[in-house]
């Protein structure tokens, strides 16, 4: 009898302790979660949800956006659930009018709720979590201020406008290309916010037909756009034959491939590692250059037209269509994006206008180079380099030695490679050199728009 009782005591305490356990694995807290975004929606928005749970498990998930009393669930799938941790989910996906047509301009909250197993999923522990957000459904407004926009292809030109709400990202799409636009005080005009400028270009291998406009997109999505008024002229770039030899490719193969590891080619297959070079690297290089459009001054740096080689000769102009021939049969087809201008062995380059200088080693086919930001997306480049006299992050001056003109990278004899880009993208040299060109479609269109003077420094303002 004594046993029985103690086996039941047993009993008893076994569904006490299993009671308890029961009890508070359902009292156990539930995922820690966090909304990163969104705190402004319009058409597009992306929600960015953190949950902490052990193991990374996860029951139930649900996100749902109320609004004037609704309720609208938002589909999560499964595409936009990653772990970044043995016990972290992050969960990003789109929200917003197009997820959930139903919104309204006006306050909403972001709700997420979710589910996590306890006691190997006997039972199971909830959390929830929310955030107010704007819903923003109003595109934003722009118009045209500047008058008479001429364009050559291969050219730049820049525009005047007015944008609402001011802090907007703006600019001018061309093709497939986007331009930004930055504060027309950056300039020297007057200090409107609305007021912007952009350069922008047509490239030598897109029609005059490309269509232009300029827009503005909110960061909830809305986007507004702009016709403006434009006329393209056409221009007939030059064709020549580059021939290669067993001397050439000894002297510039192996330099480059030695700076340039990532190709993975052999020196010893002299023609195939100069295909390499002129193709693979050559698209590296130019994207390393597009990137720095990335670091450009939201203010012109430069000021008056350009400067271009002084009792220099040029070798290749802009936009020459360049056929290679190895043996007598072609092997390759390039363009060549900028000026080759020849002086004297180890000549001095000076800079072309004001600016800072975003770069200085070697840039693969370009050799030793240098490249100088002047602002607002306009750039230029000096490539072959001997050497250098100037080092990244420096302030320089027009007419200032950036080094002494050589024979890297590509380069068949001693000269400059001198190249202009707007928002990274190449352009004809030949306008940046024309003083009357400047003063046309870009001085005037300051002036207009409130300047006191010309862009440059303070003093020259």
């Amino acid at each position: 009898m004594r046993i029985v009782r103690r086996f039941f005591a047993f009993v008893l305490l076994v569904a006490v302790v299993v009671g308890i356990v029961y009890y508070f694995a359902g009292r156990a807290v539930g995922p820690a979660i966090m909304i990163h975004e969104p705190s402004l929606v319009g058409q597009v928005g992306t929600l960015d949800v953190t949950l902490d749970t052990p193991g990374g498990q996860l029951d139930a998930f649900t996100v749902a956006v109320e609004q004037n009393g609704q309720r609208y669930p938002v589909a999560v799938v499964a595409e936009s659930v990653t772990h970044e941790g043995p016990d972290r989910v992050r969960i990003r996906g789109p929200i917003g009018k197009k997820t959930i047509p139903e919104l309204r301009s006006g306050p909403a909250k972001v709700t997420v709720s979710a589910t996590r197993p306890v006691l190997r999923g006997l039972r199971h522990t909830s959390s929830q979590a929310s955030r107010d957000i704007q819903v923003r459904l109003d595109p934003p407004r722009i118009s045209v201020v500047s008058t008479h926009h001429f364009i050559n292809v291969g050219g730049a030109e820049m525009i005047v406008y007015r944008v609402t709400p001011s802090e907007v990202e703006s600019g001018v799409h061309v093709g497939e290309h986007t331009y930004q636009g930055f504060p027309v005080s950056g300039a020297g005009a007057a200090a409107d916010p609305s007021l912007k400028m952009a350069f922008f270009a047509l490239l030598y291998n897109e029609k005059a037909e490309t269509p232009m406009e300029l827009y503005a997109r909110d960061v909830a999505g809305n986007e507004a756009h702009a016709q403006f008024e434009h006329q393209v002229f056409n221009k007939v770039f030059r064709s020549s034959k580059i021939p290669l030899d067993d001397g050439f490719l000894s002297r510039v193969v192996p330099a480059i491939l030695q700076q340039s590891p990532e190709l993975k080619v052999s020196p010893d297959d002299r023609l195939p590692a100069f295909l390499k070079i002129n193709n693979d690297l050559r698209r590296m290089n130019n994207e390393t250059i597009a990137a720095l459009d990335k670091k450009t001054s939201p203010q012109i740096l430069w000021h008056g037209a350009f400067q271009p080689m002084g009792g220099s000769q040029v070798e290749s102009a802009f936009a020459d269509f360049r056929t290679y021939v190895y043996g007598g049969k072609e092997v390759d087809r390039q363009v060549h994006l900028g000026f080759d201008l020849a002086k004297t062995a180890n000549a001095p380059i000076a800079a072309g206008n004001d600016g800072k200088v975003l770069y200085a080693k070697d840039l693969g086919i370009y050799g030793n180079c240098v490249i100088i930001d002047h602002g607002m997306g306009v750039q230029s480049l000096y490539g072959h380099l001997a050497s250098f006299d100037v080092q990244e992050g420096q302030d320089v001056k027009k007419g200032q030695t950036l080094g002494k003109s050589g024979q890297t990278g590509l380069a068949g004899g001693d000269h400059l490679h001198f190249s202009m880009m707007v928002s990274g993208q190449f352009v004809n040299a030949t306008e940046w050199w024309d003083a009357h060109w400047i003063e046309d479609r870009v001085m005037r269109k300051v002036r207009e728009a409130g300047a006191p003077a010309t862009p440059g420094t303070p003093e020259e303002r």
